[in-house]
């Protein structure tokens, strides 16, 4: 049975969510403020987290950037719940490491939808990085084991977000093939975003300033113009 934790401080809310995850079998927990949402984060470690942005104390952007930070919770699916004039919340969000959104008024068959969606995606991930335990991606400096989700460059290890593993992840293991941006959205979010482009450009920014010796002149992810991405092929 997976565990869903629900981070609102809306009771209406609560309480309809908590029915329809239930009906479909789901164990649901729930957190009314951002510090609680940690703290059972850690505690209960759901398998998904639907989070609330307008929370008492600290709110759902800075919940997302702690949960992403901590080890142990950096791989736990997050379903943010927005109002629908927050789209740069949205994006920031995104940024930060969410996963996916539903906006406020939402439909119940859609949110079940989504929370089916991304417990899918996860356990093809953990399936996927169990079979490769013993495996490395090696090119050059870098070096990746997806297993671990670990990225050494010149034998450091890198502090990566999960979206940026997950980008490095994609690319250097298609040296040479280029990827649209609206093909790194849906594939590395998991969810039609193609409005805007601009999360994958700020990902891409990140990741080079860490693993580029020159993020100015990239060595290792380069831009096609008016494309996208591509990972550099070893000569």
């Amino acid at each position: 049975m997976a565990k869903i934790l629900i981070v609102d401080d809306e009771h209406h809310i609560i309480e309809l969510v908590r029915f329809v995850l239930q009906k479909e079998g789901f164990d649901v927990k729930v957190a009314q403020d951002g510090l609680t949402a940690i703290k059972e984060t850690e505690n209960y470690r759901p398998d998904l987290i639907l989070l609330d942005l307008m929370l008492p104390g600290i709110d759902g952007l800075e919940v997302c950037r702690t949960l992403r930070k901590k080890p142990q919770t950096a791989d736990i699916p997050v379903i943010m719940v927005t109002a629908k004039s927050d789209e740069m919340d949205k994006i920031i969000g995104l940024e930060l490491g969410a996963d996916d959104y539903v906006t406020k008024p939402f439909s119940p068959r859609e949110l079940v939808a989504r929370v089916k969606a991304r417990l899918r995606r996860r356990t093809g991930l953990i399936k996927h990085a169990d079979r490769k335990v013993e495996e490395e991606i090696v090119y050059g400096p870098l070096v990746v084991r997806p297993a671990r989700y670990e990225v050494f460059l010149n034998g450091e290890k890198l502090d990566l977000t999960l979206k940026e593993y997950e980008l490095l992840v994609l690319l250097i293991n298609n040296p040479g093939k280029v990827f649209s941006r609206d093909f790194l959205l849906s594939t590395i979010w998991g969810f039609d975003y193609t409005s805007d482009t601009r999360t994958v450009d700020v990902h891409i920014y990140h990741l080079r300033q860490k693993i580029e010796r020159d993020p100015s002149q990239p060595g290792f992810i380069e831009t096609v113009r008016g494309v996208g991405y591509r990972f550099k092929e070893l000569a």
